[in-house]
């Protein structure tokens, strides 16, 4: 450092400016404008060696601090190449004021607006997306060989025939739980002969229909979501619309048309197995024969309820496909965007299947 007259002070900074020594460098300068206060600043540049990006904003902003000290400021004896590297910078952006604001925490009562508001927002876009969902199926229903059937069968398969083990798996324990539970009380109250019938109307009413959607919005809505997300975020979706095709009935009807046929053959199979779970306990804990724990659901198990659940699953089946092509097509930011929409679509459509559902029972109960 050298001083001239009346306060002026020049810096003359050798060696190298780089990130790994910015901080040390800073402070220095920091520190010695701290305790002096100079008339005029100069940073002589003449022995500098190396200069990156990082020390180049670095200088910028020791510049633009200075000067709003009312400080005058220059750099001086800069070689070619460090005027090579400053000059990269755009300094007018770097004094811009942010188009947004930096905000500071907000209080509850914003938060809970902010949320709500997004909510409506939300579901605004879904029930939109929805109606033309029902538009496309009608026309799609009315036109059949406009249909990618191909497509259609490729989605049962994904949907279906690979969600079998799984499905049928997770509702034979299911009936087996429910067995047991059953049966504890059946026992003390010397009625098992009515397990059957327990099990069956609680698998058949509720638990086959809602455990089915949730793994079917768990593994297909939320593939649905992330292969039309990636379309999307590879503009994969933008190419069909400049060929004139319409990306709701190219992509979303074939994998509503599957999954609206899957999912009540699904929901059956699974009532079945859930029955077959409760029935080994029957046998087990209760020495009830398979023909008397049949011929129980065969007494109280009508075809009405069969109906309402078959109803009621492709509905779920609906839901489950629509929210999983709509958050698809919704998807922005790349990678980051695909995972965050494919966890908001098993998210929402289990949220939505639990809605409905307990509608339709409510609605069942009167008509019954």
């Amino acid at each position: 450092m050298t001083s001239g007259n009346g306060g002026e002070f020049t810096f003359a900074i050798s060696g190298r400016i780089a990130l790994d020594n910015l901080s040390v460098v800073l402070s220095e300068i920091h520190g010695i404008l701290e305790r002096l206060t100079p008339s005029k600043l100069s940073i002589d540049l003449s022995g500098l060696e190396y200069l990156d990006s990082a020390g180049a904003l670095a200088l910028v902003q020791l510049e633009n601090a200075t000067k709003e000290k009312s400080i005058p400021f220059a750099f001086v004896n800069m070689t070619e190449k460090t005027r090579g590297i400053m000059d990269l910078l755009d300094r007018d952006a770097l004094m811009k004021t942010p188009l947004m604001e930096k905000r500071g925490v907000a209080s509850i009562i914003e938060q809970v607006g902010e949320e709500t508001a997004r909510f409506f927002n939300d579901f605004v876009q879904l029930v939109t997306f929805l109606g033309e969902l029902l538009s496309a199926l009608t026309y799609s229903l009315l036109h059949p060989r406009q249909v990618r059937w191909d497509e259609v069968l490729f989605h049962m398969k994904r949907a279906g025939v690979d969600g079998l083990p799984i499905v049928g798996f997770i509702n034979f324990l299911l009936g087996f739980v429910i067995g047991i539970m059953a049966a504890v009380h059946l026992v003390q109250s010397a009625f098992g002969i009515y397990l059957g019938s327990m099990v069956a109307i609680a698998m058949v009413k509720e638990f086959g229909p809602i455990m089915t959607a949730i793994v079917v919005a768990g593994r297909t809505g939320s593939a649905f979501a992330a292969t039309i997300g990636t379309m999307a975020v590879n503009e994969e979706i933008n190419a069909l619309m400049t060929m004139g095709f319409d990306p709701i009935k190219f992509l979303a009807v074939p994998r509503i048309l599957a999954v609206i046929l899957v999912v009540p053959l699904l929901t059956l199979y699974a009532d079945f197995l859930g029955v077959l779970g409760g029935l080994i306990v029957g046998v087990i804990d209760l020495d009830l024969a398979p023909y008397v724990y049949f011929k129980q659901i065969q007494h109280d198990l009508t075809v009405y309820d069969v109906a309402v659940s078959v109803v009621k699953t492709a509905v779920f089946a609906v839901i489950i496909a629509g929210v999983g092509c709509q958050r698809g097509f919704q998807v922005k930011g790349g990678a980051e965007g695909v995972g965050t929409t494919t966890t908001s679509a098993a998210v929402t459509a289990i949220f939505l299947v639990i809605v409905v559902d307990a509608i339709i029972a409510e609605a069942a109960r009167f008509l019954y």
